[in-house]
């Protein structure tokens, strides 16, 4: 296959082949040879820990990943990146001469350092455990993985179908404002329209006459 005939291939792909995801399933992805299931890991505040209390939880992270060589750990930034905000405020503040404007930059500057200081700690940890499809779909499988992870010492719940577009989202899009994801394009729109209408609906029999 030449690489215009692979571009072309690769233009027809939907976003899930271009990702390499079969399907989204309730608590994971369907990929290729089975499931990934997704695991959230609440992570501890390192900063509080003694030394020694922080070399006991990278023995404990050792020993789960040694544990099995099927899981995977994803780290995310579930928060938006200034930089490039700060650099075009940084370039201006170089060619400006105005004193104003100059102080309005300035402020600007701060204003988003202050933003990225407060939101320094909003990241998600995810564990992916790679299943096959006959165990993913098992509550008792999937309740004795997460037991096992929670006895190395980790607080960790397993992930629900928003949990898992929350973190590819920002993964592989960098949204980190979504709130709630819609399985089609418009699917909350409608959803908020056909509530409207039944309000309407509801509201104009509850007014009708002679009734």
């Amino acid at each position: 296959m030449t690489r215009k005939q692979k571009q072309a291939l690769r233009q027809r792909q939907s976003t899930r082949q271009l990702m390499g995801i079969g399907q989204l399933t309730e608590h994971g992805v369907k990929v290729a040879g089975g499931e990934l299931v997704f695991y959230l890991v609440r992570p501890d505040n390192l900063s509080v820990l003694s030394p020694e209390g922080v070399r006991e939880r990278v023995r404990a992270l050792s020993d789960l990943l040694r544990a099995s060589s099927e899981v995977v750990m994803v780290a995310v930034d579930s928060r938006e990146s200034f930089q490039h905000n700060k650099d075009y405020y940084r370039a201006r503040l170089e060619t400006e001469t105005i004193p104003a404007i100059r102080e309005l930059l300035r402020q600007d500057m701060e204003h988003l350092d202050s933003i990225q200081s407060g939101t320094a700690s909003s990241r998600e940890f995810a564990l992916l455990i790679r299943m096959d499809t006959q165990a993913a779909a098992d509550p008792a499988q999937l309740a004795q993985v997460e037991k096992r992870i929670h006895s190395h010492g980790f607080r960790v719940r397993l992930a629900g179908e928003q949990d898992i577009k929350r973190i590819l989202a920002v993964y592989y899009q960098q949204d980190a404002f979504t709130d709630v994801f819609d399985n089609y394009d418009g699917e909350s729109e409608v959803k908020r329209r056909g509530k409207e209408t039944a309000e309407e609906e509801k509201g104009a029999d509850q007014t009708r006459p002679g009734e």
